[in-house]
């Protein structure tokens, strides 16, 4: 069964070696263990899908959860999915500073990233359109 889980979550230390450290695990471990995702990352917030069968999915969110470079992890969806959005990437990763704000706009009350401020519908509907508009890179 697959499912995908999206969450937000604050850098404890806002870090590029931080999130080289992320992305080069996701890189590493995610495909054997099945979980596609993205990840979003503006001004130390995080926004991230997971996707993948569920105990996999749910041992990751929860060593997440509790991982040191993170705090005010909050779950904002978690759902059974017949197919995956972003099967093309291990962790494919958005840097949104590097974005028109209108798109950013488009979603929210000001031209920054804030998933605690939107619903998780509305984050999705940012996460397909970022895909679509092919501003999603994979982390070499």
């Amino acid at each position: 069964m697959l499912v995908r889980l999206m969450y937000a979550s604050r850098a404890t230390h806002h870090s590029a070696d931080d999130l080289a450290a992320i992305l080069k695990s996701s890189k590493q471990h995610n495909p054997a263990q099945g979980i596609t995702g993205v990840l979003c990352c503006s001004t130390g917030i995080f926004l991230q899908v997971l996707e993948g069968g569920r105990q996999p999915v749910s041992v990751l969110y929860n060593r997440i959860a509790q991982d040191t470079r993170h705090h005010d992890v909050v779950l904002l969806s978690h759902e059974e999915i017949s197919e995956r959005r972003f099967a093309g990437w291990a962790m494919g990763q958005v840097h949104l500073n590097r974005l028109n704000p209108a798109l950013l706009l488009k979603y929210s009350e000001k031209a920054e990233l804030d998933p605690y401020a939107a619903t998780a519908a509305v984050s999705m509907a940012l996460l397909d359109e970022l895909v679509a508009t092919a501003s999603v890179m994979c982390p070499g």
